[in-house]
């Protein structure tokens, strides 16, 4: 048997975005038909959801604090529209306008059919993970993030699912991954880690990565930097950004990027494992992702296969898309 997960970094609804979706709450504004069709062509869909969704609630109160991100209520059923199965809130934005627009952020995709991990209204909810189902497999999906730990969740306190990563994978992470595949056929665990615009992942990472792996995740695929990392085998380090409103870095280019499309294969549900990936270039324009085009294309590539050759991987190339062999 087979299917495809196509996964998907920071996807940021809050700020430009959320006026944008205002003016047209629909699917088209986001994203183009190219990338709405390979979104569709997959069997799950998993993204890392960089804002709260909700009509109410005060920014968090830190003044160190520069960037609040909230999308508008309609976000929620135009996740759903697009095919998000699930998403992560185990970032550093989940809390942005405090506990009351969390809470909307869980009922309004509740109520979309959109599942969500890594954040909720207390320690329990936001360490539970989900299981997805397609083709017959049970797919577990965790969100953790490393950042901030004042946005972590409690026994009664509403938050975010936090590990100090930079120590080592926690005890609790590793049982928690352990116990979803138990449960599932395969797991994806979704961490948020490291800092922002970096091009390779931070010391901690490489070997946060292995322990989550040894713990029993069948594949990792990260978030944060706003700029796509390699991969090596069943590792994405970090899928950089998918939609957003963010200024260009004229040399780390974050409005290129990469939808990754990631192939699980077996004999049956219980001998799944990650043979390879697809991963479509991006253009991010302002609110608005569509398929990269000529340079934008190559240069893509090019970041790509460099990346990817620090850790052994190589690259190729198939009907557009830059691909990993992982057989």
């Amino acid at each position: 048997m087979e299917l495809t997960l196509a996964l998907a970094g920071d996807t940021m609804l809050g700020r430009g975005v959320a006026e944008e979706l205002r003016r047209s709450p629909s699917p088209g504004t986001l994203l183009s038909q190219a990338v709405r069709v390979a979104l569709a062509q997959a069997d799950l869909v998993v993204l890392n959801l960089e804002c709260c969704v909700s009509g109410r609630g005060h920014r968090w109160p830190d003044p160190g604090k520069p960037f609040f991100f909230r999308a508008p209520p309609a976000a929620a059923g135009i996740l759903a529209e697009l095919g998000v199965d699930c998403v992560t809130l185990a970032n550093n934005h989940a809390l942005d306008y405090g506990f009351d627009a969390l809470a909307d952020t869980r009922t309004l995709l509740d109520r979309a059919g959109v599942r969500a991990v890594g954040a909720g209204a207390d320690l329990a909810a936001a360490r539970e993970f989900a299981v997805l189902e397609a083709s017959g497999a049970r797919i577990a999906v965790v969100g953790v993030t490393d950042d901030p730990e004042d946005f972590a969740a409690g026994e009664n306190r509403p938050g975010v699912a936090f590990a100090d990563l930079y120590r080592s994978v926690p005890g609790w992470l590793a049982e928690l991954v352990a116990r979803a595949a138990d449960e599932a056929d395969a797991v994806l665990v979704t961490p948020h880690w490291g800092p922002n615009m970096t091009t390779r992942p931070p010391a901690h990472v490489p070997p946060a990565a292995k322990e989550l792996l040894d713990a029993g995740a069948t594949l990792v695929a990260g978030h944060s930097s706003h700029v796509f990392h390699g991969v090596t085998h069943r590792i994405l380090y970090d899928m950089g950004d998918f939609v957003d409103d963010y200024a260009v870095d004229p040399v780390l280019r974050n409005d290129l990027g990469l939808l990754f499309l990631v192939t699980l294969a077996g004999p049956d549900p219980a001998h799944l494992a990650p043979t390879g990936l697809e991963a479509l270039p991006l253009f991010l324009d302002y609110c608005h992702t569509r398929v990269a085009r000529d340079g934008e294309r190559e240069w893509i590539r090019e970041r790509f296969t460099s990346a990817c050759a620090g850790f052994g991987t190589e690259v190729g190339e198939r009907g557009g898309r830059l691909t990993v062999d992982w057989r």
